[in-house]
């Protein structure tokens, strides 16, 4: 399928010069705001006087003539007019075209919704460009930066300044009068709001939703987009943030999206409580100041004040216990890792060894310190706290109490961050252009000791006390060379190799007594050594660099950076060598750019040069404006010793009796002046630095990986089904050969049959043909890939039952009259038979679709548990240590959680302890896990859910028989239904909700053959029913399964029916 984005995909294209065009605007929005005149404000009494009658708003459009002929009467005011045109007409016309492209682009936005709806692009509508991971991200930003237009252009540039430079442009322009001119839909679209940025200021009523809705766009479209943002991660920004807490910080581009975009259907805001409880949750469930384009910030206590569903929404994160919470989680956070960075930055900490070796353990320091930083400095800010909000003020100040905020110690840590993000950003990007290198020589190195080692057990080469021996010369010769064939390309099996080398290495010295001569031993230290550096080389990933780009945004902090100037020219002063801190500061700031730039770049825009110059000039001057103090301090410092050197030092003669030496040392002032000299050199190094760092920051950034070729981009195929990737193909195919409706599985065999031909389809074999092709990764992908399809299987299923279950009358009234007639559950069901077939007969048109979501997932959970296997059996074979490694501590781990559940005084594994995140990902790969055992969704309490499941086993039950050598089968191909995949679909099913409800499952099986046999006992038929039957097998099956002790059958059903059936099978 063509690239989204590629040169040639005319979709694609238009959609990505919108975008870029947008980011452009805003970009000469902003640039703009900084220069309207302030004539146009009319904001003191003498402009008033002098411009009043020259200067209008849009009441001039009610009778144009009227003004005009008011000016032409008098003769002075013509000469003010002409001059005030003379010197304005430049920014005005500046500001108009600003304007109109404001509104044009939301008419070719509206034209590319039109496009798409008409079928202009070939294959692309408007759901295609929505399901294309590019498509969906310029979409949503398209709308949203739409919106920020509108809010910019309101927050920067008054309504009623507005007003009077589009008439001034009217009155004054020549190509107002052109016929392509659209000024009457400029001006409707720009008029007045009511609305003031000045503080204090009231909010004019449906503002900003009525602003918002001036030109119409397709609602559907905006319906889709804030679905998607709802649902999606849609910039993949989760896998850069695994921990939960996490979650708000990296979603947070995606909920300022959601913010600006919601304006665009105010009914969400208004009425929509569920929706609005679904976005809080997600988005804001532990903040709610927000920054939504370039440090632009909004307290949502504040914005979603007027709506109904988004202020009860907000309410519970607006709670104070809330905020309490959360300001004293962020100030022990921000405690424990200020000492931790601290620790990192000391001299000969971030060595390249240690760094390799630690990468988690540093990213989720970064993680941690960024999210601290951006929490504190949003919730902290003047800017984003209405002072006559009596609520939000008693909010701050809950915060600044329970946070135990101090400026100085936040600016301290964000110094500390940005130097520590800098040194190890510096580090990674050396050892990523030295890797390869690195790894040959690595590798000649550990090859030329091994053929060494052989030519020593030669004879050829003589080396104290060693003996012929040409077992080892040869083994050691084939090491060599097993070395020298390791490929840096496929650094998976040059990994795996490389640990092999290692391990034989050390048993080599140990079975063969090789530790009594010490050089011997030192050549093969030597080696492993060479080997573990191999290892650490390869595992250098240019993903760690962009995971630190992506957690060390501060485009957040874009103008609340402005707080901490004080502060950072106090620190300067007192303190000569934080420059060098500051430096690494401004190139965290320098990453925001990435924001704007990022779309005009992809589009190739002629934009770029001005708005990177833009934003980088903005940042330059604010770069001078701290830096100011350090000229100041330096002439201060100058000052000082000038005074020192002239008034205070004695000049030493040239002849100098040795009695007199200790008056003309004067150590005091000597050393104030070395000190000072010391200072000034500091800041001469630091202005020295900060000037390369500035030329880096207005260059215009290349923003191609070095590792991606645009000659030569990653192929895509046209897709055969609905995967998008080759393992959800390989996936969809495995589930279309072992169809449940189309094979039987035999469970003793571990092999699927074909139902009709009874032929082999396939066995267990296949998932070790996977393995040997794919490797681990493979096989493990394969595995990730089914347990999301379950969890969506699952989520499924619960919308079916909602619909065909709890929506129908009729069958909630059968289930009703079904649980009266077999309550209490311990007791027998008069006329048994009678009882559950007119239940079965009166649902029978519900089972169909409940038939095939259980055979799905169990389908999927049978290949699961084969994956399982195979992984874990390869791990065993292929890597023992880490598999007893995984094992053990998996089980000590679990010791330790259930002696905690014992003793709550015993240790348990803390909040932000990723402990058990990151083992549950190792034991999956390593197989060591019970997929039967995991929980897939969460659920809600569900009516009817046990006694709907009995009835949609025992309506399964005729449809099967036993079979002596393979247990259950289906009866009748035309009439499919597979045993393995309908217990483990029912108990997977089953496991997803409280355990009462599988207990009530069960007891009303154990009542169904209780009842049964009961009936029949009493008719005197001598054989046991064949759904019994089934219903035991049944029971024996979910024990086996879940590992359950037999007496939990036994609670249902008495032993001596379980030893019959066991004697009549």
């Amino acid at each position: 399928m063509l690239d989204f984005l590629a040169e040639n995909n005319l979709c694609g294209q238009a959609i990505l010069r919108i975008v870029s065009c947008g980011n452009a605007i805003i970009a000469e929005l902003l640039r703009l705001s900084e220069f309207i005149p302030a004539v146009f404000r009319l904001k003191d009494r003498a402009d008033q006087q002098k411009y009043g009658d020259i200067i209008f708003d849009f009441s001039y459009f009610k009778g144009p003539e009227l003004w005009e002929s008011k000016l032409e009467a008098k003769p002075e005011l013509q000469d003010l007019d002409e001059e005030f045109r003379e010197n304005n007409i430049e920014i005005v016309t500046r500001f108009y075209l600003a304007f109109q492209s404001v509104h044009k682009y939301i008419v070719d936005l509206n034209r590319y919704l039109d496009d798409l709806n008409e079928g202009v692009y070939i294959q692309q509508t408007l759901e295609t460009v929505l399901l294309n991971e590019d498509g969906k991200q310029l979409l949503c930003e398209a709308l949203y930066l739409y919106g920020v237009m509108l809010l910019v252009i309101d927050q920067k540039i008054e309504g009623e300044v507005r007003e009077r430079m589009l008439v001034s442009y009217y009155r004054y322009s020549a190509a107002r009068s052109s016929a392509d001119s659209n000024m009457d839909d400029i001006c409707k679209l720009l008029r007045s709001t009511g609305y003031s940025s000045q503080s204090g200021a009231k909010r004019p009523p449906n503002y900003p939703e009525s602003y918002f809705q001036r030109v119409p766009i397709n609602e559907a479209f905006i319906s889709m987009v804030i679905g998607r943002l709802r649902s999606d991660d849609i910039y993949n920004q989760v896998s850069a943030y695994p921990l939960p807490e996490h979650r708000s910080t990296a979603l947070a581009n995606q909920a300022a999206m959601l913010y600006v975009i919601l304006y665009f259907e105010p009914s969400i805001l208004h009425t929509h409580h569920a929706k609005m409880r679904e976005i809080v949750d997600k988005y804001f469930p532990d903040n709610w100041v927000i920054s939504i384009y370039m440090g632009i910030t909004v307290n949502l206590g504040d914005a979603w004040e007027p709506y109904k569903a988004a202020k009860t929404a907000l309410n519970n994160t607006l709670d104070l216990s809330n905020v309490k919470e959360q300001a004293s989680r962020y100030a022990s956070v921000s405690e424990r890792v200020h000492t931790q960075v601290q620790q990192f930055l000391k001299e000969g900490c971030l060595r390249q060894e240690m760094v390799l070796d630690n990468i988690p353990r540093l990213l989720n320091c970064l993680r941690d310190c960024n999210v601290a930083i951006r929490w504190l400095m949003l919730h902290t800010a003047d800017s984003a706290c209405d002072p006559n909000n009596k609520r939000l003020r008693q909010i701050k100040d809950q915060i600044l109490t329970d946070s135990r905020y101090n400026p100085k110690i936040l600016f301290q840590l964000l110094l500390d961050t940005a130097q520590f993000e800098f040194i190890l950003k510096e580090m990674f990007k050396q050892m990523l252009s030295e890797k390869q290198a690195k790894w040959e020589h690595h590798k000649k190195e550990g090859s030329e000791r091994m053929t060494e080692l052989a030519d020593v057990f030669s004879g050829v080469r003589p080396l104290t006390r060693v003996e012929k021996n040409e077992n080892l010369q040869a083994w050691f010769r084939e090491i060599s060379k097993q070395i020298l064939s390791l490929n840096y390309d496929d650094s998976t099996a040059a990994g795996r190799k490389t640990v092999q080398l290692i391990q034989a290495l050390e048993e080599v010295q140990e079975f063969h007594q090789l530790e009594s001569n010490l050089q011997v031993c030192q050549f093969l230290a030597d080696t492993r050594k060479f080997l573990h550096q191999m290892i650490r080389t390869i595992n250098i990933k240019e993903e760690v660099l962009i995971t630190m780009q992506i957690v060390g945004d501060l485009s957040f902090a874009w103008q609340l950076i402005d707080s901490f100037t004080s502060i950072m020219q106090e620190s300067i002063r007192v303190n000569p060598s934080m420059v060098t801190k500051l430096r690494a500061t401004f190139l965290k700031l320098a990453s925001a750019l990435d924001l704007p730039l990022l779309r005009i770049n992809q589009a190739n825009s002629p934009d770029l040069i001005s708005v990177s110059q833009y934003y980088s000039g903005e940042l330059v001057s604010y770069v001078r404006k701290v830096l100011q103090i350090i000229p100041e301090s330096m002439f201060t410092s100058l000052l000082k010793i000038i005074k020192l050197q002239t008034h205070d030092i004695i000049e030493v003669p040239t002849r100098l009796d040795k009695d007199r030496l200790r008056d003309f040392a004067q150590l005091g002032p000597r050393y104030e002046v070395a000190k000072l000299t010391h200072a000034i050199s500091i800041f001469t190094e630091g202005i020295l630095m900060m000037k390369t760092t500035l030329v880096g920051i207005i260059k215009i950034q290349d923003w191609q990986s070095m590792y991606q070729s645009t000659h030569i981009p990653i192929p895509k195929f046209t897709p055969v089904d609905e995967s998008v990737t080759f393992i959800g193909r390989l996936c969809r195919e495995i589930l279309r050969i072992t169809d449940p409706k189309m094979t039987c599985h035999i469970d003793q065999l571990n092999t699927w049959y074909d139902m009709k031909t009874h032929q082999e389809v396939t066995n267990s074999r296949l998932f070790s043909e996977i393995q040997t092709t794919l490797g681990t990764f493979g096989l493990n992908g394969l595995d990730r890939l089914l347990c999301f399809m379950i969890v969506k299987e699952l989520q499924n299923f619960l919308s079916m039952f909602q619909k065909i279950i709890l929506r129908d009358r009729a069958v909630q009234d059968t289930l009703k009259t079904l649980m009266n007639a077999v309550s209490p559950l311990k007791s027998i069901v008069a006329n048994s038979s009678k009882v559950y077939l007119s239940a079965i007969a009166k649902t029978q048109k519900v089972w169909a679709a409940y038939l095939e979501s259980i055979m799905k997932v169990g389908q999927m959970q049978i290949l699961r548990q084969q994956i399982a296997n195979e992984l874990n059996y390869s791990c065993r074979f292929d890597s023992k240590h880490l598999a007893a490694a995984l094992d053990n501590l998996n089980k000590a781990l679990l010791a330790d959680i259930e002696a905690h559940y014992q003793d709550p005084s015993l240790p348990y594994p803390k909040e932000d302890n990723t402990l058990l995140y990151e083992i549950t990902a190792y034991l999956e790969a390593a197989g060591i896990h019970n997929p039967l055992n995991k929980i897939y969704i969460t659920t809600k309490r569900l009516p009817y859910f046990p006694v709907v499941n009995f009835l949609f086993l025992i309506a399964q039950l005729p449809k099967l028989q036993y079979n002596k050598n393979l247990g259950m089968v289906c009866r009748k191909p035309a009439d499919p239904v597979d045993w393995p995949p309908l217990v483990l679909g029912l108990l997977t099913l089953l496991k997803q909700f409280h355990a009462r409800y599988t207990e009530q499952f069960l007891a009303l099986i154990g009542q169904f053959i209780r009842s049964t046999v009961e009936q029949c006992t009493s008719q005197k038929i001598p054989e046991m029913p064949a759904d019994v039957v089934g219903a035991l097998l049944f029971l024996e099956d979910y024990v086996r399964h879940t590992k359950l002790p037999r007496r939990v059958a036994e609670a249902h059903v008495p032993n001596f029916i379980f030893d019959e059936f066991r004697t009549a099978l």
